[in-house]
């Protein structure tokens, strides 16, 4: 089957869906995914950030489709044709898609251990608005305890449902879920502290917003202050290949693997994500690469910023030089007294 995304034409096999043709294919034309997830069942139509036009639905019916599709959901079709980046429709609907992800989650990145490294913050870099026009109040939640190793912050939750999903399937054992209707609905577990399954961790690597977050972590330090390494040690519960976040020689915490879509590629234990935060417990391999697009990447790791120069009086910036000899104390010559 042939299908055509952006004027970038590509074979597929027979039930592949749009989302995952664009991914093939690589680069701009990959429409953002909240919600959709590969490596678990059941995933995708939640959030609506991967919505396309498709203006050719196939050669036996070349009609365009009247209404925007969700890439993650919708199937090729022989002949299609997709516009993702090049649609006016599809990056106005992606930019309001953004506004209503937006609308519930709080302004509080300056203090969120998932910024540098989070989807929606991402998403709102590229195709948010600097104002909103949403004047009601926002939905807040009471703090809750789900477990001794994730942190629970459902003012931030997008309801993408990821999570539920991991649990079901990577867990083999489900303790929370999505509780209540409309406006109202949270994730939430029935009894207290009920989260404690050996793979429960990879929750927090699934979540794309700060809603799950590691308590071992929490509040030490910012992605883009730790260096990330690839490495991997011999465990019995999981692959053992892991991320280690490292702050000079202290291992600060330690995360699944994952590929340029932010998705992990092999989930680990609890025991290694939590229990072993010593450098001589790991095989380090080397440095781990950034994903292309992150809004991490607008900092000084990736790309060689250029300097800023201000024209200006010397001594405005530096002051002068014999005040600053006196500053210094390693500018000033030893005096002996004696002499």
């Amino acid at each position: 089957m042939k299908v055509t995304i952006d004027g970038i034409e590509i074979e597929v096999e027979p039930g592949t869906t749009v989302l995952q043709a664009a991914r093939m294919i690589g680069g701009d034309v990959v429409p953002p995914a909240m919600c959709y997830y590969s490596k678990l069942q059941g995933t995708g139509g939640n959030c609506r950030a991967c919505l396309v036009e498709i203006s050719k639905g196939s050669e036996a019916d070349p009609r365009p489709m009247p209404k925007m599709m969700p890439s993650c959901k919708t199937g090729v079709m022989d002949g299609m044709e997709v516009k993702v980046k090049t649609s006016d429709r599809a990056m106005e609907a992606r930019k309001a898609v953004t506004e209503f992800l937006l609308i519930n989650h709080p302004l509080d990145c300056p203090v969120c251990d998932q910024a540098g490294e989070c989807d929606l913050q991402n998403l709102s870099f590229k195709h948010g608005v600097g104002k909103t026009r949403f004047t009601e109040e926002k939905r807040t939640f009471e703090p809750e305890n789900i477990g001794d190793k994730i942190q629970l912050h459902m003012n931030r939750c997008i309801l993408c449902y990821r999570c539920v999903h991991t649990a079901e399937q990577i867990c083999g054992e489900r303790n929370h879920g999505v509780l209540n209707r409309g406006d109202h609905a949270q994730i939430s577990t029935y009894v207290s502290a009920a989260i404690d399954h050996e793979m429960s961790g990879n929750m927090i690597d699934v979540c794309p917003v700060g809603a799950l977050t590691d308590k071992t972590f929490r509040f030490k330090s910012r992605v883009w202050f730790n260096k990330p390494f690839n490495a991997h040690r011999e465990c019995d519960k999981c692959c053992g290949k892991t991320t280690l976040w490292m702050f000079g020689n202290e291992v600060q915490r330690v995360t699944a693997r994952k590929d340029e879509f932010h998705e992990v590629e092999d989930f680990i234990c609890n025991e290694c994500r939590f229990d072993h935060k010593d450098v001589n417990d790991w095989v380090i391999e080397g440095p781990r690469k950034f994903e292309k697009f992150s809004v991490i990447n607008q900092n000084n790791y990736t790309r060689d910023m250029k300097k800023v120069e201000i024209n200006t009086e010397k001594q405005i910036l530096l002051g002068r030089e014999q005040d600053r000899k006196k500053i210094s104390m390693k500018a000033v010559p030893y005096k002996n007294n004696k002499e």
